[in-house]
């Protein structure tokens, strides 16, 4: 009986992250439509599983100077779910899309090479519930 109980949750795990993993591919797919052609993606695809709006996400990541960047985060099928937040070494903030209404990218240049931390979370006013947040970072060439 013992390993049938094992067995049986050994399958409802997979299934769900089966069903996580294509939810997660789903919004990466819808994000992707911010990487516009000008940008090349930098092969990452950042992704969390947010269960409530008091929960978040870190990622760490380095831009380089005297390069242009876009981020865009997404979470669910339309713009606007997602809150993210860069911060530099000294969790100074750099950016909040909070303040420009959640936007789903930010276009900046970077003057000389940073290392900094995203943070997401989904926006409790949009009721989103839970949700994968993926952000995607997109660099122009020189």
């Amino acid at each position: 009986m013992k390993k049938l109980i094992i067995a049986l949750l050994l399958v409802f795990l997979n299934s769900f992250n089966a069903k996580l993993a294509a939810q997660c591919d789903t919004i990466a797919s819808i994000c992707t439509k911010h990487i516009i052609s000008s940008f090349v993606s930098d092969g990452q695809q950042y992704r969390s599983l947010l269960l409530n709006s008091e929960e978040y996400a870190e990622f760490k990541t380095t831009f380089f100077g005297e390069t242009t960047y876009r981020i865009a985060a997404c979470s669910g099928k339309t713009d606007g779910n997602l809150i993210f937040t860069i911060y530099d070494q000294e969790r100074h903030v750099l950016f909040s899309n909070k303040n420009q209404k959640n936007a789903p990218y930010w276009d900046f240049k970077v003057k000389s090479t940073l290392e900094t931390t995203i943070e997401a979370r989904l926006d409790s006013n949009k009721n989103a519930g839970s949700g994968c947040a993926v952000i995607l970072i997109g660099f122009k060439q020189k």
